[in-house]
């Protein structure tokens, strides 16, 4: 089943993965999809999410991804890189990677994570954002990549470009979780819009503690991002375990607390490598 019919026949929950190890974890534990979150992608590589990161760099990372597992990716492409035409090249080259879905902000370039305390968001005149939208879905027609519409405005000016957006060609509109404050706003929206919503429960925001599945089924939104729980988790347990050892905690008590090499080496699939080695390889001699 494809993302489309996924979000047809109810919500999809995907959890925010930046690279080969997460997206085969986030299979294993059962997730139908996954988000190539930026926010992750970008601290990968050691920057803030502020669009630090080239389009090729995060192209890579949804191909690695891609690579590592078959469920439908929905990656971020930022601003998309430039204008309209550099966004529908961006949307080409991530539909030739496989991607189901791309979601595409109408902040100026270069964005700000409108998580930071006080950031000025400056956000693109609508008809360059509308244009952007027409020109993404337009390169992504062919391929039936989902074209997701972020808006980073509050309250009516939201609603009038969800509206908007959605004449352009967007499948799918995207408040950020600054963009309304109570469900009932959310659910005019979905009213407004006349398709799905998609949401981002980013921790420690109001929608990561109130966007239950049955308050998101209510409002209309299909698809629910999971986009840094898992960042910050990974997080934690690698700051834990590298604090002990800088400490001088013996390295064979920090293992004990972790994931042990036996049960590692098997998700990973050395199994499937060493399978493929005895069906491809000459046998070894004997002596």
């Amino acid at each position: 089943m494809d993302l489309r019919e996924m979000i047809s026949e109810g919500l999809v929950q995907a959890p925010g993965v930046w690279d080969g190890l997460t997206a085969r974890l986030a299979e294993q534990a059962g997730f139908p999809a996954l988000c190539a979150s930026g926010f992750a992608v970008s601290a990968a590589l050691g920057y803030p999410d502020a669009e630090l990161y080239t389009m090729t760099e995060n192209l890579q990372a949804v191909r690695t991804i891609r690579e590592a597992s078959p469920l439908p990716v929905i990656a971020d492409i930022d601003t998309g890189y430039g204008n309209a035409v550099n966004a529908a090249r961006t949307a080409r080259r991530f539909a030739d990677a496989g991607v189901a879905a791309v979601f595409l902000e109408d902040q100026r370039s270069p964005k700000r994570c409108p998580l930071i305390p006080g950031a000025e968001i400056e956000l693109l005149d609508l008809p360059e954002a509308t244009g952007k939208i027409r020109a993404v879905r337009d390169a992504a027609q062919a391929t039936g990549m989902l074209v997701i519409a972020r808006t980073d405005a509050k309250g009516e000016e939201a609603l009038r470009r969800a509206e908007a957006y959605v004449d352009a060609g967007a499948d799918l509109i995207m408040p950020v979780t600054k963009t309304f404050t109570t469900t009932e706003e959310w659910r005019r929206c979905h009213e407004v819009a006349g398709v799905p919503l998609m949401a981002t429960l980013t921790a420690s925001a109001w929608t990561e503690r109130e966007f239950t599945p049955e308050v998101m089924e209510q409002i209309g939104v299909r698809l629910a991002l999971l986009p840094t729980q898992v960042l910050m988790a990974v997080t934690g347990a690698a700051q834990a375990c590298l604090r002990r050892l800088a400490a001088g905690e013996p390295p064979a008590d920090v293992s004990a607390d972790a994931t042990p090499h036996h049960e590692f080496v098997e998700l990973i699939g050395m199994a499937e490598v060493e399978r493929q080695q005895r069906s491809y390889l000459p046998a070894a001699e004997t002596v």
